[in-house]
C-alpha cells in the first residue's frame, strides 16, 4: 500500500499544478483567459497513414493567461534538443508583451495537452508558431478590451509593456494582466484573421537567447526517460530475433529462470527477462535458447543498388516542363550520371527508452518519442484500452532526427507493465537501437543533363529511386526538365530488408548530393568557376543571396575546378530555408582519408526567431553531416544487421570537427525551419571539394577511404 502511494505521489509530483485533463478542456476550472487554436497546416503537410490522417475538429493547442499574470502554452510538440521550448516561449512573450521569464511551455503530455501529430520537419516554428502567434494576438486583444473597460478609455489609446497595460497619454492609468484576469474565466477560440505584430516591432525575437534548458542540461539535472525511477521498478530485456523477418518457433527459458530475483514473461512472441538489476536481466536473456525460422531477402551491401533498381516500381512523373528532346538538341555537352547512397542510422545519443506503470485502469508511460499522441493511440489499441486511460509523458529527448517518430519501446514497456502490474523500464541497448532503427533508405539516382557553349543548362532529366522527392527541386533555371520518382519515398514498404524512415530532412541529403554533384560536373566540363556557373544558371533570388553571401564569407577566388585547392560549393533548400556551403578539405592520397578543414554556411530562413538556437542547429547539422558524407555505413546481410555499435559505425568525433563559420540572413518574412537545412549540402560540398583538390569524382556515399582511393585510381 505504501509503495502504491509513493508511486502515485511521484506521478502527481511530476504534474504541473495547472493540470488540465484532455477530456475536460471545455469544462476548464480556474480563472484566467484561455485561447484555443488549431495549427492544422502542419498536420496536413506531414499527416501519417491511416486513422492518424484525421485532424481534430476543434483545436490542438491552447494558451492560458493565469490569474498571476503568468502565461502557459499547452502543445503536443516536444523538446528534443532543437530548442522549441525556447523559441516558442520567445514568440509568445513577444506577441503578448509579457516577460520571457513569465512564459511556460507545457509540451507533449497527452493528459495535459491537446492532440498533435508529432514533432518533425521543422514544423514547430514555421507552422505551429504562426498559429500560436495568432492566438497570442487574440489574447492580447481580449486583455486590451478588458483594460479599456476597467480604465474607462478606448483600446487604441492603450499600450502594453511586460504585462502592464497603460494609457499612453497618462501612464499613471495602468492595470496588469493579472489584475484583469483575477476572478474571471474567459474562453476564446482564436480567429483566423487575428492581426499579429509586424516583425519590425518584435523586441525579444531576433535577439540571441540561451536555451531555456541550458542550465539543466549542463549540470545534469535534466531528466530523460532512462532517468525515471519508481519503487519496485524492473528492467526488461526482451528476446530479439537474429534478423528482420525471422519468426519465433520455440524458446526455452529454464536456465534463465534459475537466476535469483528474475521474472520471465511470455506473451506470444514477447519473451522478456525482468530484474531490478539491468545487468542481471541481461544475463538472464543471454540464457534464452530460441529457435527462429529465417526469411532473409537476397540482398547485402554488395548488391543493394542493383537489387533496388531491379525491383523498382513504375515511376511517377511529378515535374514535366518544356521538351527534353528539344533541350538535348540545344546541348553541346551531355552528362549521364548514376549516384548511390547507402543506409544511414539515426544513432541518437539516447537510445529508445520508456518506463511504464499500470495502476488500476490507468497506464502512464514516460517515453522518449517525437510522437506522444500516436504512441498513446498505439499503446491503447495494442493493450485493448481506451486512449484516455493511457497517458504518455515525454521527458527531454536525447536526439531524435526522425528516428524517434517510432515508439516500439513504449509499446513494449506498456505491455510488460500491464502483464506484471509493476513499473517496467525498457531501455534499448545500442545493438537493439541499430537493429530496430528505421534507417535512411538506400537510394539510386540517375541524372541526365546538358549545357550549351555559354554554360547554360538546357535540360534536366532526373530519376530518384526510393529517396522520395524532398530536396529534388532543380533550383536552377532550366527550360526543359522532368522529374520521375520511383517508390514511396523513404517508406517504400516491402522493398528494403528492414525498416526505413524519416532521417533529418528525409531524402534531401541524398537528392542534394546528386543535384549539386551533377552541377559541379557540368561546371568543370564548361571550364567555369563553380560559383559563377551556379549564379549563371540561377534566377531564384533567395538562392542567389545565400550563394553570394557564402562566397563573400569565404573570400572566394574564382577558378576552374579541379584547381588543386580543395574547395567545394553546394546550395540547397529544406523546410522553407535556403542554404549555401563552401568547404575546404585535405585528402590524404595514400590512405584515402578526408579531413574537412573549414565549412562556411550562409542561411536564409525568413525571420530568425532565435539566432543563438539557429546557429547551434547549423553547427550541429554540419557536424552530423560529416558522418553520412564520409564514414557512416550500415553493414547487413539480408535482414541481419551486422552493425551493432560505434566500434564499427563511425559517427563524427571531436577530432573531425572543422572550423565553422555561419551567417544568418535576417528577413522580415515568416520564420522557416532550421533543424535540417544545413545538413543537406554536406555530402555534395565535401565531394565537390575532394574533386577540386584531386580530380577524383565520388558518386556514392558514404565517401569512405576505400572509395576515395578507388576514385583516385580512376583519375
Amino acid at each position: 500500500m505504501d509503495k502504491a502511494k509513493n508511486i502515485q505521489d511521484y506521478i502527481e509530483g511530476h504534474t504541473p499544478s495547472n493540470t488540465i485533463k484532455r477530456r475536460n478542456f471545455i469544462q476548464l476550472l480556474g480563472g484566467g483567459i484561455y485561447v484555443f487554436f488549431h495549427a492544422g497546416a502542419a498536420l496536413k503537410l506531414m499527416a501519417a497513414d491511416g486513422d492518424q490522417r484525421q485532424l481534430p475538429d476543434d483545436f490542438n493547442a491552447f494558451l492560458r493567461i493565469h490569474e498571476n499574470g503568468k502565461v502557459s502554452c499547452y502543445t503536443g510538440k516536444i523538446e528534443m534538443g532543437q530548442g522549441a521550448n525556447t523559441g516558442l516561449a520567445m514568440m509568445l512573450a513577444d506577441e503578448l508583451d509579457v516577460a520571457y521569464e513569465n512564459v511556460e511551455m507545457v509540451m507533449g503530455d497527452t493528459d495535459l495537452c491537446p492532440w498533435d501529430m508529432g514533432t518533425f520537419g521543422s514544423l514547430t516554428t514555421r507552422m505551429f508558431g504562426p498559429s500560436m502567434l495568432a492566438a497570442a494576438a487574440e489574447a492580447r486583444q481580449v486583455l486590451l478590451e478588458l483594460a479599456a473597460e476597467k480604465l474607462g478609455t478606448e483600446v487604441d489609446k492603450l499600450e502594453v509593456t511586460e504585462g502592464v497595460v497603460f494609457n499612453r497619454q497618462n501612464k499613471g492609468e495602468a492595470v496588469t494582466y493579472a489584475q484583469l484576469t483575477n476572478g474571471q474565466r474567459i474562453e476564446r477560440v482564436a480567429k483566423k484573421d487575428a492581426t499579429v505584430k509586424d516583425y519590425s516591432k518584435y523586441k525579444i525575437m531576433g535577439k540571441l537567447k540561451f536555451r531555456a534548458d541550458s542550465m539543466e542540461k549542463v549540470t545534469g539535472k535534466a531528466k530523460y526517460s532512462g532517468d525515471m525511477r519508481l519503487p519496485g521498478m524492473l528492467y526488461a530485456r526482451l528476446l530479439r530475433p537474429p534478423s528482420h523477418g525471422a519468426k519465433l518457433i520455440s524458446v526455452n527459458t529454464s536456465e534463465a529462470e534459475k537466476i535469483d530475483g528474475v521474472q520471465i514473461v511470455k506473451d506470444g512472441d514477447l519473451v522478456a527477462a525482468l530484474h531490478e538489476d539491468p545487468e542481471m536481466a541481461e544475463k538472464a536473456r543471454g540464457l534464452f535458447r530460441a529457435k527462429f525460422e529465417k526469411a532473409d531477402k537476397p540482398v547485402n551491401n554488395d548488391n543493394i543498388f542493383d537489387y533496388l533498381k531491379e525491383r523498382a516500381p513504375e515511376g511517377n512523373v511529378n515535374i514535366n516542363e518544356g521538351d527534353l528532346s528539344k533541350g538535348e538538341e540545344l546541348a553541346t555537352s551531355v552528362f549521364n550520371t548514376e549516384f548511390h547512397d547507402g543506409y544511414v542510422a539515426h544513432s541518437p545519443m539516447e537510445p529508445h527508452t520508456a518506463m511504464a506503470y499500470f495502476d488500476g485502469d490507468k497506464m502512464t508511460v514516460w517515453a522518449g518519442t517525437q510522437t506522444p499522441f500516436p504512441a498513446q493511440s498505439n499503446i491503447a489499441r495494442i493493450l485493448g484500452m481506451e486512449a484516455e486511460k493511457v497517458r504518455v509523458k515525454p521527458p527531454y529527448l536525447g536526439g531524435g532526427f526522425g528516428g524517434k517518430s517510432a515508439h516500439g519501446q513504449a509499446v513494449e514497456a506498456g505491455k510488460l507493465a500491464k502483464l506484471t502490474g509493476k513499473p517496467i523500464m525498457v531501455d534499448w541497448t545500442r545493438e537493439e537501437e541499430f537493429f530496430y532503427d528505421n534507417f535512411r533508405p538506400a537510394a539510386v539516382l540517375k541524372v541526365n543533363s546538358g549545357i550549351d557553349d555559354a554554360g547554360k543548362i538546357t535540360f534536366w532529366d532526373y530519376h530518384v529511386y526510393y529517396a522520395g522527392d524532398r530536396g529534388s527541386e532543380t533550383l536552377y533555371d532550366v527550360p526543359h526538365q522532368k522529374r520521375t520518382v520511383y517508390g514511396r519515398g523513404w517508406r517504400a514498404p516491402g522493398i528494403h530488408p528492414f525498416d526505413t524512415g524519416a532521417w533529418r530532412g528525409p531524402g534531401n541529403s541524398t537528392n542534394t548530393f546528386a543535384r549539386e554533384t551533377q552541377v559541379d560536373i557540368m561546371a568543370a566540363k564548361a571550364g567555369i568557376d563553380p560559383v559563377e556557373f551556379r549564379l549563371k544558371n540561377l534566377k531564384d533570388q533567395r538562392a542567389i543571396d545565400v550563394l553570394e553571401a557564402v562566397a563573400e564569407m569565404a573570400d572566394w577566388k574564382p577558378g576552374k575546378s579541379p584547381s588543386g585547392r580543395g574547395f567545394g560549393v553546394a546550395i540547397g533548400s529544406d523546410a522553407g530555408t535556403y542554404v549555401a556551403h563552401i568547404a575546404k578539405v585535405d585528402v590524404n592520397k595514400e590512405t584515402g582519408e578526408v579531413k574537412v578543414l573549414k565549412v562556411w554556411v550562409a542561411q536564409e530562413m525568413g525571420f530568425c526567431v532565435n539566432p543563438q538556437g539557429a546557429t547551434i542547429q547549423m553547427e550541429g547539422c554540419i557536424n552530423m553531416g560529416l558522418g553520412y558524407s564520409l564514414k557512416e555505413v550500415i553493414e547487413f546481410e539480408g535482414g541481419k544487421v551486422k552493425t551493432k555499435n560505434f566500434d564499427t559505425y563511425e559517427i563524427p568525433r571531436f577530432s573531425w570537427i572543422p572550423e565553422i563559420e555561419t551567417k544568418i540572413l535576417q528577413r522580415n518574412t515568416p520564420p522557416q525551419g532550421g533543424g535540417e537545412p544545413a545538413i543537406v549540402c554536406m555530402g555534395a560540398v565535401i565531394g565537390n571539394a575532394i574533386y577540386d583538390q584531386t580530380g577524383a569524382r565520388l558518386l556514392e556515399m558514404a565517401m569512405t577511404p576505400d572509395k576515395v582511393l578507388q576514385a583516385l585510381k580512376n583519375v
